[in-house]
């Protein structure tokens, strides 16, 4: 599905909602990512096998080198993509210091901040921050942000800390949707997915930014059940 050219994905998300409900969006939504297979990583060399390994030395040797500190595998992925998916926060600094693009999208539009956002790997996401990754980045093919894909998965810690680096609260992405309704409507109404409607109202998030059919989060949380949720946007007057 991550390989479909965007309009023809989007085009099938609307008809997927259309015939099933929202409930049949969660997989094409949580799977568009492409992290490096086994056999990727076996067969990296440069800075994409030392960003993969944490091999900050050889970074920094390879770098002064005059070695590409953006350079491209065949999914569009940098050294910096890589790290972030495997982990290596040293290798990212490392990759920043050295000057590379730390805001780069790999071929699916996913910068680092987002591909640790939607492994809830906060701390790996804070160094992306740190390096000089924006919270604020459009990313994916839904023009989304790493804070609209966290909210969709109760990655709780994670939304906390976008929202203390700057995340735009209320961003509104290709398929209508905020970080807020996200939450509602793709997440499964259990503690994590409250902690982030919690989060997100007690920044400001507009509580009454309705979707493309003019339901607001708390028509559509009623809609689904979600006791908890509602009684949090209705006081925070949605």
């Amino acid at each position: 599905m991550a390989d479909l050219p965007s309009r023809l994905l989007r085009g099938l998300l609307v008809l997927t909602c259309a015939f099933c409900g929202i409930e049949a969006l969660r997989p094409q939504v949580a799977t568009a990512q492409v992290p490096p297979s086994a056999t990727e990583v076996a067969s990296y060399s440069g800075l994409h096998a030392d960003s993969a390994n944490g091999a900050v030395s050889s970074i920094r040797q390879m770098i002064a080198n005059g070695f590409d500190p953006d350079v491209r595998d065949g999914n569009g992925r940098t050294p910096f993509h890589v790290a972030a998916f495997l982990k290596q926060r040293g290798a990212m600094e490392a990759l920043a210091a050295g000057r590379a693009d730390v805001n780069a999208l790999d071929n699916q539009r996913y910068d680092a901040v987002t591909i640790a956002a939607v492994a809830d790997d906060p701390d790996t996401m804070s160094a992306a921050i740190r390096a000089g990754n924006s919270a604020s980045n459009i990313t994916s093919i839904y023009d989304g942000t790493a804070l609209i894909a966290a909210a969709h998965l109760g990655h709780d810690e994670v939304v906390r800390r976008l929202i203390a680096a700057g995340a735009p609260l209320d961003h509104v992405n290709n398929l209508g949707w905020t970080a807020l309704i996200e939450a509602v409507i793709l997440g499964d109404g259990g503690k994590r997915h409250e902690a982030c409607v919690a989060a997100l109202l007690a920044a400001g998030a507009n509580p009454k930014l309705a979707d493309r059919n003019g339901l607001t989060p708390l028509e559509l949380a009623r809609r689904r059940g979600y006791a908890g949720m509602a009684r949090m946007i209705e006081a925070a007057g949605g």
